[in-house]
């Protein structure tokens, strides 16, 4: 029995490492927001896609996602280091 809750915990908290390694990888979906590109780009249909308006938003959407992406990538490496170096805090 005592077995068995063991194992269950063990596996449990594997599932949990897992899930929090896999949502690791997803990005920041904050940063720019959950909106279709194309959909915000054209406005509602007032600006055609292919015209330079509809090409410097997606452009600009771009550079968001990317600086979005890099920023969160710093502050999990940041936030490594400062483990590795203060080992006793928390």
């Amino acid at each position: 029995m005592r077995q068995t809750s063991a194992r269950l915990a063990l596996v449990l908290m594997a599932a949990l490492s897992l899930a929090a390694c896999a949502s690791r990888n997803a990005g920041p979906a904050v940063a720019v927001g959950n909106d279709d590109d194309d959909a915000v780009c054209q406005a509602g249909g007032k600006v055609p896609a292919g015209s330079p308006e509809y090409v410097a938003c997606r452009k600009d959407r771009d550079v968001q996602r990317q600086r979005a992406e890099a920023r969160a990538d710093r502050r999990q490496r940041d936030l490594g280091e400062y483990m590795l170096n203060h080992p006793n805090r928390p």
